[in-house]
């Protein structure tokens, strides 16, 4: 592929940005004027809020309603099915490729050129994003199979314009060719968050797409910002939504990645309750039981009995 960057900004495609809010107003504003900076004329910035509570929403209208697309929910839909809100809107509308930016995150408008050439140079190129730090430290330079390992970011940085298939692109910043949207569907909404964006990914390979990270391109991702929400619930979604993947892509060895997985969050809830971290055994023992029995989508409330808004 392809990974010249020289194609200037206003040649590129049209492009619309998605950002999803859940009660993180200023770190939503605070993305939203990042990406004012680099966003070419023509192209758009969408805001999905994920049922905020009031002040939260009321805080995005006053500083950006002149600046956004708005799309409000009268439910928590999760990452999937907030960001297919958006993602609908978006195929309405015309746009060939489609942004999706965690409100955690930063990227430089050069970084998001280059994606967008790299795209528009390989047709058979579906999914690209840059690799994902948190100031020095490398978070991710693409993901491997989630249904065979939890921890599946990848750690070797790439050269420079280097295109490094994956199996997947993370969902923290992930530039998608709407077409490939148009002929695959939009995102699961049963994981409701964490796997949905690495099964989106499978899905547009199975259709003859590739998917890749380029390097000399890179986000910023401000985990620390999420951590309190990801806390309670990543370890519960991380760990069922494996049920979920292994059950769609790897049928003929489903019964023995279900144990290998049980296991896993056998040690998970061990290790809890251990450090009598009583929420993190219960998320563990649920996610396992869930897995086994089929209960995906939300599931925030059994999992935290109303610890969070």
């Amino acid at each position: 592929m392809s990974s010249d960057s020289t194609t200037p900004a206003q040649n590129l495609m049209s492009l619309a940005v998605l950002i999803l809010n859940w009660n993180r107003a200023e770190d939503t504003i605070h993305c939203v004027h990042s990406v004012q900076k680099w966003l070419p004329p023509g192209d758009s910035i969408w805001i999905i809020d994920n049922n905020s509570v009031a002040e939260d929403r009321a805080k995005l209208q006053q500083i950006l309603s002149d600046k956004v697309n708005f799309i409000f929910s009268d439910t928590n839909l999760g990452f999937a099915g907030g960001n297919n809100l958006g993602l609908q809107a978006v195929l309405t509308s015309g746009y060939e490729a489609v942004l999706l930016l965690n409100n955690d995150a930063i990227v430089e408008g050069t970084a998001v050129f280059k994606l967008l050439n790299l795209l528009q140079h390989n047709p058979h190129l579906g999914m690209v994003g840059p690799e994902l730090w948190d100031g020095s430290q490398l978070l991710s330079a693409g993901g491997g199979d989630i249904g065979l390992a939890l921890n599946t970011h990848l750690q070797k940085p790439l050269a420079a314009s280097e295109v490094r298939p994956v199996v997947y692109v993370p969902g923290t910043c992930i530039l998608i060719r709407t077409a490939v949207l148009q002929q695959i569907g939009v995102l699961d909404e049963a994981y409701f968050f964490g796997g949905e964006v690495a099964d989106l990914c499978a899905r547009a390979q199975q259709a003859g797409y590739q998917t890749a990270v380029l390097g000399g391109t890179r986000a910023q991702h401000h985990v620390e910002r999420s951590a309190g929400q990801r806390h309670q619930l990543h370890i519960y979604y991380v760990l069922r939504n494996r049920f979920l993947y292994v059950q769609k892509f790897h049928t003929p060895q489903r019964l023995k990645l279900f144990v290998y997985w049980s296991l896993n969050g056998g040690r998970i809830w061990l290790e809890a309750v251990i450090q009598r971290n009583w929420p993190r055994a219960r998320a563990a023992a649920l996610a396992v039981w869930d897995g086994w029995n089929g209960r995906f989508g939300g599931q925030n409330a059994r999992v935290t009995r109303g610890q969070l808004p």
